[in-house]
């Protein structure tokens, strides 16, 4: 079991969220052997939970405000990360608190350097929107080419917070953020012919995405190794019920992957 608390100070911390990413696309990519990278790990880890929101941008806010995916049974359920504030109930004694307006911030002011690597549109600074969720973090990067129209996306984000890893000091500790832009529609771009989004894109785009993993999981590993969670967002409709896409309040969309991982 991953301790937040134990290995807070001492390792290096990451969220990766696979935008997008349904529940059900995750657990069939993995069956068919199609991201063994991921697979490795997560290890068994891969839980079916309930996201906060159904879109990038509140489901963010809410993430770096310490309240990630929830598990789908009946709680109380504790939390491994938390922010104090008055009337918090879902902490335990092997909760990490931290002290701060948001999970960054609280990491920035205990020695981390925080360094985000953005994907959707919610992460571009060319608009005043964009700028608020990269706003607290020491450093933050996003490019087109690194967005969810690029089928090198992947490729370059990890690369990119590999880099900007290395840069930091061994004797500092880190907290990397990306928001892996691949698993976000349009995912037809990864299946050539492909039209329009479903499952079988997405899978396509997941297994895009694996094969650049080792590149950051490795920059990790240069320092030591690390702790972090894996996690979508939202999930998005394929046309379920006559829906497509997400900010609306259907199961494909609800249903998220979660993960507490260490990275040896």
């Amino acid at each position: 079991m991953i301790s937040f608390k134990a290995a807070f100070g001492r390792r290096d911390f990451f969220l990766l969220t696979l935008d997008a990413l349904r529940y059900d696309v995750a657990e069939q990519t993995l069956a068919a052997g199609r991201a063994p990278h991921l697979a490795k790990l997560l290890d068994g880890q891969l839980e079916r939970r309930h996201t906060p929101s159904t879109f990038t941008y509140p489901a963010h806010q809410s993430f770096f405000a310490g309240f990630f995916p929830t598990p789908t049974t009946p709680g109380p359920h504790t939390r491994s990360i938390a922010l104090r504030f008055p009337g918090a109930q879902s902490l335990s004694v092997d909760t990490l608190v931290l002290d701060g307006a948001c999970i960054v911030t609280a990491l920035q002011q205990a020695g981390y350097r925080t360094i985000c690597v953005g994907g959707t549109n919610f992460f571009n600074p060319r608009s005043a929107l964009g700028t608020v969720l990269p706003k607290p973090f020491d450093e933050a990067h996003w490019s087109h080419e690194m967005g969810v129209t690029s089928p090198h996306a992947s490729r370059l984000q990890f690369a990119l917070a590999a880099e900007r890893l290395a840069a930091v000091p061994s004797t500092q500790r880190a907290f990397v953020f990306v928001n892996a832009s691949a698993t976000h529609p349009p995912t037809r771009i990864f299946v050539k012919g492909a039209v329009q989004e479903s499952v079988a894109t997405q899978i396509a785009a997941l297994s895009e995405l694996d094969r650049h993993l080792p590149v950051l999981l490795d920059g990790f590993r240069a320092r030591g190794g690390a702790v972090g969670i894996v996690c979508s967002d939202h999930g998005t409709c394929f046309g379920e019920d006559g829906w497509l896409g997400h900010r609306v309040a259907h199961e494909s969309v609800w249903n998220v992957p979660y993960a507490e991982v260490e990275v040896r």
